[in-house]
């Protein structure tokens, strides 16, 4: 789902313009006339949640001043561009201590409206995240934190909320990368632990030897090595949550021991003389089919009932397509900043790929794959040319490389592409259609367009990459039919260092 943006009005005529401007940059939009009305819909609570509200300061009754303090009294963190035909410092000054991010003045250019937005987005993304990694690190993260419009979802978090209200032994069961540590923390968020320990154990990465002493503790000297005393993950959960996660990887014979703690609510520690009580909240995972186990004999039938007592189904991200645009922007917003990059957000062609893609990682193959792209851009917006690997395995993606740039001395169309036949960039085919191999000056003119369009005809960038010097660079374009102006054949001969190449 494209973000939604609350255009706030009272010019009938600046409402339909800005209306087409924000639908030709594909967000979805929504208009009103007065503060009053815009007020109404940021706190209403059916219908899809506003990401930005693009508002007049002018209006008749309520004014756009006014609308911003309420918003911030209210604890509304909508981001909000204001517009006005007045573009004083003072009004500017005002508006920004009132709460706004950007400020516009009528009439507002589409490129400038677009800049803008995606600024304000792209903060808002950045900010939301800081305060959400902010709550998990404080053990406050809340089902607000998961915002989604998909209907799997949002039962996902109505049966979390219900979890959380009680102690009942909850099962969190879903494909890998999908987030069920996410739903886990927002359980304890919600719950009367809420701030307490949170401690996550991945079942499936413990040595086998050391199984029991991690998880329940030791005393010194219980077995050879054990040089100081170990309290185990139960004990450091005590009055907080235990995350087992990967829980049907646990060995059978811990499994005994796992079922007495959660009955008895007491872990005997290795070498240990009397047992230690422990007072936890138990919330496992997995992606195997527990049940499945049981009948295998890998799994104990006792202890899988004592688990299964209240089981959520967190659904892989395949199914829930609309989450992914916003997901994609927070990674693309924190790896940005981490990279020390200005990400604004991602092209419509980018977010339709991502959309379209199946995500078998799920949510950590979509966080690391925004990861790559960050790296990789070289523009403030990430394109399809930032994810070849997921546009190989996607039909009708196939990798699009912008056209060469004024070197060219042919008019061009302003958006226009040369498509490439292979899916991944890196790849040149070697032979023909018809089997056979190809000429070295058609792999050569392939090499050289590519290189032109990879560094966005940066000829000594191009030139140096490919190791020869600009004047051989221009000679073999005109070689290739790439035809240059006079002018462009003469800066490319002034230069004494690429003659001697």
């Amino acid at each position: 789902m494209s973000c939604l943006i609350l255009v706030v009005d009272d010019d009938p005529v600046q409402r339909r313009l800005l209306e087409t401007l924000v639908r030709r940059f594909g967000y979805e939009v929504e208009v009103v006339e007065t503060g009053e009305a815009a007020l109404a819909r940021l706190e209403a609570t059916a219908g899809l949640p506003v990401d930005l509200v693009i508002l007049d300061l002018v209006m008749p009754d309520l004014d756009g001043m006014a609308v911003l303090e309420r918003m911030r009294d209210r604890g509304c963190q909508v981001p909000t561009i204001v517009q006005t035909a007045n573009g004083s410092i003072e009004t500017v000054i005002s508006a920004m201590r009132a709460g706004a991010l950007d400020f516009v003045v009528k009439p507002v250019g589409a490129e400038r409206l677009q800049v803008s937005i995606k600024n304000a987005l792209r903060v808002d993304a950045l900010e939301d995240e800081v305060r959400r990694m902010n709550r998990q690190a404080a053990g406050t993260l809340s089902f607000k934190d998961i915002a989604s419009s998909s209907e799997d979802m949002e039962r996902v978090v109505r049966l979390g909320e219900r979890a959380a209200k009680s102690m009942i032994p909850v099962l969190l069961e879903g494909e890998s990368g999908v987030g069920k540590e996410v739903i886990a923390r927002a359980i304890q968020g919600a719950s009367d632990r809420r701030g307490k320990a949170f401690v996550t154990v991945n079942c499936g990465a413990l040595p086998e030897n050391l199984v029991e002493s991690i998880l329940f503790g030791h005393e010194k000297g219980a077995f050879t090595g054990a040089s100081e005393k170990h309290i185990g993950k139960f004990a450091e959960a005590h009055g907080g949550t235990l995350f087992l996660d990967e829980i049907g990887e646990l060995p059978l014979e811990i499994q005994v021991k796992l079922l007495r703690a959660l009955q008895q609510g007491e872990i005997d520690p290795v070498g240990g003389k009397r047992p230690v009580k422990v007072d936890i909240r138990l919330i496992s995972a997995t992606n195997q089919n527990l049940i499945e186990l049981v009948k295998r004999g890998r799994f104990r039938e006792d202890l899988y009932y004592r688990l299964n007592v209240f089981p959520i189904s967190v659904p892989p991200l395949r199914s829930r397509r609309d989450d992914i645009p916003d997901l994609a922007r927070r990674f693309a917003a924190r790896f940005g900043a981490e990279e020390g990059k200005r990400i604004r957000g991602f092209s419509s062609e980018a977010v339709a790929l991502l959309k379209t893609y199946d995500w078998p990682g799920n949510v950590r193959q979509l966080e690391n794959a925004v990861f790559r792209a960050v790296v990789l851009a070289d523009a403030d917006e990430l394109t399809i040319t930032e994810f070849p690997q997921i546009a190989a395995h996607v039909d009708g993606f196939d990798l699009r490389i912008p056209a060469i740039p004024a070197v060219l001395s042919q008019p061009k169309p302003e958006r226009e592409v040369v498509r490439v036949e292979v899916r991944d960039p890196n790849v040149l085919s070697l032979l023909s259609e018809g089997g056979d191999i190809r000429r070295l000056d058609q792999l050569e003119a392939e090499t050289i367009r590519f290189a032109l369009a990879h560094y966005r005809g940066q000829m000594s960038a191009v030139a140096r990459k490919l190791g020869i010097g600009r004047s051989t660079l221009y000679r073999k374009m005109k070689e290739y039919g790439f035809h240059l102006t006079e002018q462009e054949q003469e800066q490319g001969g002034d230069k004494a260092d690429d003659a001697a190449a």
